[in-house]
């Protein structure tokens, strides 16, 4: 069975093609910059590289060139649709309607409408990539939704409910929802396998570290609480994002600036976080070049989020009554050894210890224990894997 594994952004459509059986990745890419200009990037599972650019006016006119390179040229590794067994699709937001992926029909879709606004900058591009994906195999093929919130809904009522009137609530199903659910997902299990236990046998904190970020406690094997929030605006300062904030400061800056709530929800999800903060870059490796210079509001972003994490280790220990792992993923949980040395610092009443050498000889791609051996709680680098997560789901789903 070969699975294709769908990720649409806004100006983007990542995917991969993975055989099931041998869990290899048949060939990866991403059309680029869609609907501006057009940059396509392809590259099979045996080396070969394309990378070209082109318009991409549309979503559907992006997947069609994915099929046509998959299948055809010089970078087909299929020869025709027909290989394609089933398609999974990244959705980042489900509401509390979808707690588990679902096989993509007409209703779902129409269900899909009521969530839609939930995450405004990413459920209409993965609408798009499964509107285009069914126009260009048809209906016969097909597809499943995997959904970034549905790890987080076993959080308990006390974890996701707000300080709000409850009507809101009731009437607009306002409560904490969570991200990033299928990079945690995987990390998790994977690290109960590097444990040696079994998953219903960990407390586990799990860091996705990147542009955007979040970090989820998981006690047996499912997500008690999260840090992303209604939106995946919420949590630890981001690339771009606040993070969580006293909510008068929204106010008092619609007033005091004269701004509506879209201008005010494009500032805290485009304009703060690192870039707000340190005014030079959203991108951490940016940041630490310029830390490294001297230049202070730079150091004081990096030493903000990587305070804010360690926060959220500490009160998730709490919140599970103790802790068994500690993991880093994502873009800088993965590359970052100076963010995890800070993280770990005196984190030594947890049982947490890290070893500086293991913690810079570790490199993205590569897994690893970077604890002192010994010590209670471990510590790891695993390279997360959304999109096998993604394929095992849609397999499961189709064959059911």
């Amino acid at each position: 069975m070969k699975i294709l594994v769908i990720n649409a952004g806004s100006s983007s459509l990542k995917y991969q093609l993975i055989d099931m059986v041998s869990k290899n990745v048949l060939a990866k890419g991403n059309c680029e910059r869609i609907g501006i200009d057009g940059r396509f990037k392809h590259q099979t599972g045996d080396g070969r590289k394309f990378e070209r650019e082109m318009p991409l006016p549309d979503h559907r006119v992006a997947f069609k060139l994915v099929i046509e390179t998959l299948t055809s040229g010089e970078g087909a590794v299929i020869e025709s649709i027909k290989e394609i067994s089933a398609v999974g699709h990244r959705v980042v937001h489900g509401g509390d309607k979808f707690t588990q992926s679902v096989l993509v029909t007409d209703e779902v879709l129409r269900e899909f409408q009521g969530v839609i606004n939930f995450a405004p900058l990413h459920n209409p591009p993965a609408l798009s990539g499964i509107e285009a994906c069914r126009d260009t195999l048809g209906k016969e093929i097909p597809n499943v939704m995997v959904f970034d919130t549905a790890f987080h809904q076993t959080m308990p009522p006390h974890a996701y409910t707000f300080g709000v009137p409850y009507k809101y609530y009731e009437k607009y199903r306002v409560r904490r929802y969570g991200a990033h659910g299928t990079s945690h997902r995987y990390v998790s299990l994977r690290c109960a396998e590097l444990l040696g236990k079994k998953p219903e046998d960990t407390k586990i904190v799990t860091c996705h570290l990147g542009n955007g970020s979040s970090i989820s406690a998981v006690d047996a094997g499912k997500c008690v609480d999260t840090s992303m929030g209604f939106t995946p605006l919420g949590g630890i300062i981001m690339g771009t994002r606040s993070g969580d904030l006293d909510p008068s400061v929204v106010t008092f800056i619609m007033e005091k600036e004269g701004i509506s709530p879209r201008d005010m929800e494009q500032l805290l999800n485009k304009e703060s976080g690192f870039i707000g903060i340190s005014g030079i870059s959203s991108d951490d490796r940016d940041l630490e070049e310029a830390t490294a210079k001297g230049i202070e509001r730079s150091k004081i972003a990096q030493d903000a989020q990587r305070y804010q994490i360690k926060k959220y280790v500490g009160a998730y220990a709490a919140a599970m009554g103790g802790i068994d792992a500690l993991v880093f993923t994502g873009g800088i949980g993965e590359n970052s050894c100076l963010l995890r040395a800070a993280v770990c610092e005196n984190m030594e009443y947890l049982g947490i210890e890290m070893d500086a050498a293991k913690n810079d000889t570790t490199i993205r791609g590569k897994e690893g224990d970077i604890s002192v051996p010994g010590t209670k709680t471990r510590v790891y680098v695993i390279p997360t894997n959304e999109e096998y997560m993604i394929a095992v789901d849609t397999k499961t789903i189709v064959e059911g």
